[in-house]
């Protein structure tokens, strides 16, 4: 009992900071403007400024046991001038205060964790995830798109994965000493009765609530998924099996934007209530014409302060971080939802650039998303599909023409005039858009911030989309 009341205790001392917080946004962001001009008034850009309630607990237990958090390394660069240069994830896994803090409720050792090669890491955070299965209270990450890639890593793995519960041996090729080293205080011994019941939930023909089966105790799956990240919350709720998605904050490098302080919220209506204490914030008012339809998105130069916004109304986030050290346009269009206390509640639509542009018209990845949404509905009664051996022409043919009316007027014109065409459906195999991710990560890209494009610019991938289609459909539409 000491313990829950401790925890209530803790959780009240939270609510009530962020009361604070709130309830004095303005004086909070003056403070933090000043603090950063303070610091760094020697720095060019920012000489001008210078004057001559307590809610419920929604998931009972979460307090207590592990979580499987799937975190990932990408190596550090040098730069030309010698300097160390690595993702801020990177730099926050090697910090005292991780390793001290956030690491101790985690199934997966450091080592795995700080292991650079991704297949290694990946295998062994799985593998201790398992063996702590009775534990595990809640799974995640930081973008959901790894958690659909470890269900396809673990699809390929379970059976070995099985046999080193089974035999209490780790495969001969995890070469990494920081990994084998920590998998030893872990994997002890034999355990053939957890590996039978692994095997036996694995073996299964479907796959749909995979996770609830393995993990038993689980609360909730906690992973960013608002914005482009939207598209795994179809794979991500057949896996679960009806497990909550939590989009637990808005963060970038440069601060902890917002928190969602309704963590029950669907996926698509999460909104984040703004933290004034940790960065400097200005909003670009973003003028969407045609009500927020998809025209061509333009903001208006002057910036708007934190306490400042209105409701209802678009706009880019700018932010100075309390190093000073830049004052940056995030590239996020925001829509205002609400208020807590003084703080601004924002909901996440889209990034503030245009991913299709063809003549006069301009589609923005919010048009994109809803469309593909619409059409998506005529697939779900098929369910989530593996191996598609024959495509229903009719089918496919049906949701090109959904996609294409749910574009704005601009592009109906232009496809009634003729300057667009019909639009082109092209279906890739199982498995492409992982090789596309596994393209990505090979040139650089970091397997923990992986954003899937929305529009490809490399000839080397969309080769690669193209090896992997099954077949093509148009728009049999002929009139608008």
């Amino acid at each position: 009992m000491d313990g829950e009341t401790d925890i209530k205790e803790m959780y009240e001392n939270v609510m009530n900071i962020l009361e604070d917080l709130t309830s004095n946004a303005h004086k909070l962001q003056e403070q933090v403007l000043e603090e950063i001009l303070k610091s760094n008034a020697g720095t060019e850009y920012l000489s001008r400024f210078f004057p001559n309630g307590q809610a419920d607990k929604c998931f009972n237990g979460s307090d207590e046991g592990k979580s499987l958090y799937l975190y990932f390394i990408k190596p550090e660069m040098e730069t030309p001038s010698g300097l160390v240069a690595s993702l801020y994830t990177t730099f926050y896994f090697k910090t005292k205060s991780f390793k001290t803090g956030l690491a101790k409720f985690c199934t997966s050792p450091i080592e795995t964790i700080l292991c650079s090669d991704n297949k290694q890491s990946m295998f062994c955070q799985l593998l201790t995830g398992l063996l702590q299965r009775d534990e595990v209270v809640r799974m995640g990450s930081s973008f959901a798109s790894v958690l659909p890639r470890s269900i396809k890593f673990l699809d390929d793995y379970w059976k070995e994965l099985c046999s080193n519960i089974r035999t209490g041996y780790l495969s001969d090729w995890i070469t990494d000493a920081g990994c084998r080293n920590a998998m030893s205080l872990i994997l002890t011994g034999p355990n053939p009765e957890m590996a039978d019941l692994i095997q036996q939930i694995c073996e299964d023909k479907s796959w749909e609530g995979i996770i609830k089966k393995l993990w038993p105790k689980i609360k909730y799956i906690s992973s960013i998924c608002t914005g482009s990240m939207s598209q795994y919350i179809p794979l991500l709720e057949f896996y679960g099996g009806g497990i909550p998605l939590v989009s637990p904050n808005y963060s970038s490098s440069e601060a902890c934007f917002g928190i969602n302080l309704k963590p029950l919220s669907k996926p698509f209506d999460v909104s984040y209530t703004f933290l004034p204490n940790t960065a400097y914030f200005e909003f670009l008012p973003v003028n969407k014409d045609g009500g927020g339809k998809a025209q061509e998105t333009r903001t208006i130069d002057k910036p708007v302060d934190l306490v400042n916004v209105k409701l209802d109304q678009y706009y880019e986030v700018v932010v100075t971080a309390l190093t000073g050290l830049y004052r940056y346009r995030i590239g996020d269009v925001l829509k205002v939802t609400g208020f807590f206390n003084k703080s601004p509640q924002f909901q996440f639509v889209e990034r503030q650039n245009v991913v299709l542009s063809i003549d006069l018209d301009k589609t923005t990845e919010e048009d994109l998303s809803k469309a593909i949404m619409k059409a998506k509905l005529v697939l779900e009664p098929l369910g989530i599909m593996n191996d598609l051996p024959k495509l229903d022409v009719e089918i496919m043919e049906q949701c090109c023409c959904i996609v294409e009316e749910s574009f704005d007027f601009t592009y109906k014109s232009l496809r009634k005039g003729g300057v667009i065409s019909g639009l082109e459906l092209r279906v890739v195999k199982h498995g492409t858009f992982d090789q596309l991710m596994d393209f990505y990560v090979l040139k650089g890209a970091s397997i923990i911030q992986y954003k899937p494009p929305s529009c490809l610019k490399s000839k080397e991938a969309v080769k690669m989309l193209n090896s992997g289609m099954v077949g093509k459909f148009f728009s049999s539409k002929t009139m608008f």
